[in-house]
């Protein structure tokens, strides 16, 4: 897939590569307190143009991002990454946007291990050293509206000269030209809605916080493409490949200045040909701004005029006033941001839920007929135990007036839940034979699971020694 980048991998940070740092080992069978309370941590989400099915989302994600992909003649080694896939949905040359045919690939780190996007630059050569290293600025670039950069390299991996740029691989994700300008589909421009202005708004939104740290770090964007925007998730987008004018084009110098308010008439320019759902729509602009009066607010028609009028120096235009003339839709966009949170607050919560549960039956099932133990072949059905095999029972195997299996899995949640929480209330436990009757409290039931656990964690020798 084109321009796809970055990666989702165990981490909440946008890169996966730097998650944050446990303070102690991890034990995966180590629960927080409270069990019962994380459920209701987050109360009724609202609902939000901008939410998305956040566990559909993040398992295609996975998949894709361990993915082999086509398998097509390509480098087995890039510098310190390897296991490539290409990602470009179009095999066709296109040295369009950067001056050289590019191409992007998945790859893997030999260094951490994690996936990243490689774009590379077809027959590049590079012939100042300063320029690659101009990169390094926007290695700290660290915004959630921007892709990532992590390194630039040349190589002759590829039987050429080529320019290597490596940046963050998000899975799944597609550019603005392909979800609404049809890029990539064979029927272009047949079938693209209009595109509401909430979303257009959200757009400008994430465009603008882009801009603001690109140009406070004393950069500039260059390149604001539909095709070099990535949409990672529903109305979540990130500018892409940035970096590369700066490398490519660094004998051309032009003022900063310059650049920047170029940044501001490329910006309105992206709103326009989106608004319009053509891509070519700003070869007439005229016609292009008559169909946005028609079909969008003064308001966002005249936001989109003075980004278009950026280098004109009738007024001093910066992205700081931009964002200053657009601060009451800001305010509805973050709203969404807040209302995404708690509901992203919510799905983790459940997940939390499930790894409860997972760690309780793996206890359980390590325990409940157990074949032998310190050469004692009835150790599951002795003492604590044997509580814990009718336990099971109870949960998993209970059976209706007529003999009928009762699957319910309400009364199985209900059942671990109780148990993980230790609750006082008692249970009635009968054995298969119906021989025996037990009434015994979750907190007994608990203490005898972890105590019983606890015995198979302890090493050989100590039990030797006793």
């Amino acid at each position: 897939m084109a321009d796809v980048a970055t990666k989702i991998k165990g981490s909440l940070q946008g890169n996966g590569t730097a998650g944050v740092p446990s303070t102690s080992a991890f034990d995966p069978f180590v629960t927080a307190p409270n069990p019962l309370s994380a459920a209701n941590a987050v109360g009724p989400v609202q609902a939000n143009p901008f939410s998305h099915d956040t566990a559909a989302a993040l398992n295609g994600a996975a998949f894709f991002a361990n993915q082999s992909g086509f398998q097509q003649p390509l480098p087995a080694q890039v510098d310190y990454f390897h296991s490539l896939v290409p990602l470009d949905l179009n095999h066709q040359k296109n040295a369009t946007i950067f001056g050289f045919p590019s191409w992007v690939y998945k790859a893997q780190s030999s260094k951490d291990g994690n996936f990243y996007a490689l774009r590379r630059l077809e027959g590049f050569r590079l012939t100042n050293e300063k320029a690659i290293r101009s990169v390094q600025a926007w290695k700290r670039v660290c915004n959630g509206s921007v892709v990532t950069v992590h390194d630039a390299f040349t190589s002759r991996s590829f039987q050429d000269s080529s320019l290597i740029f490596v940046t963050d691989y998000h899975p799944l994700s597609k550019t603005l030209a392909e979800q609404h300008l049809g890029a990539g589909n064979r029927f272009q421009g047949r079938h693209n809605t209009h595109i509401p202005e909430q979303v257009l708004w959200g757009y400008m939104t994430q465009i603008a916080n882009a801009l603001k740290a690109i140009h406070a770090s004393q950069l500039a964007a260059r390149i604001i493409d539909p095709s070099k925007i990535l949409l990672t998730g529903r109305n979540r987008i990130r500018l892409n490949a940035c970096a590369i004018m700066d490398v490519v084009q660094f004998d051309t110098q032009r003022s900063l200045a310059e650049l920047q308010r170029q940044d501001l008439v490329n910006f309105g320019q992206l709103i326009v040909t989106l608004g319009a759902n053509q891509p070519n729509v700003m070869h007439n602009p005229t016609k292009a701004m008559e169909h946005f009066t028609r079909a969008y607010t003064a308001q966002l028609k005249n936001s989109v005029f003075w980004l278009l009028n950026g280098l004109q120096k009738d007024q001093e235009r910066n992205i700081d006033i931009f964002i200053t003339g657009i601060s009451s839709t800001l305010m509805s966009t973050f709203d969404s941001a807040l209302h995404l949170d708690d509901q992203l607050t919510s799905d983790l919560s459940r997940e939390l839920e499930n790894g409860r549960l997972v760690r309780l039956m793996t206890k359980l099932n390590f325990i409940n007929e157990r074949p032998e133990y310190e050469h004692d072949r009835q150790w599951s059905e002795n003492g604590e135990r044997y509580f814990l095999k009718i336990f099971r029972d109870y949960v998993f195997h209970q059976v209706d007036a007529q003999g009928d299996p009762v699957v319910d899995l309400g009364h199985v949640l209900m059942c671990l839940n109780k148990l993980d929480a230790g609750t006082d209330e008692k249970i009635t436990l009968i054995s298969r034979d119906e021989q025996s009757c037990f009434v015994v409290s979750y907190k007994e039931l608990k203490k005898a699971l972890e105590s019983s656990f606890q015995a198979l964690l302890k090493p050989s020798a100590s039990r030797r020694l006793h």
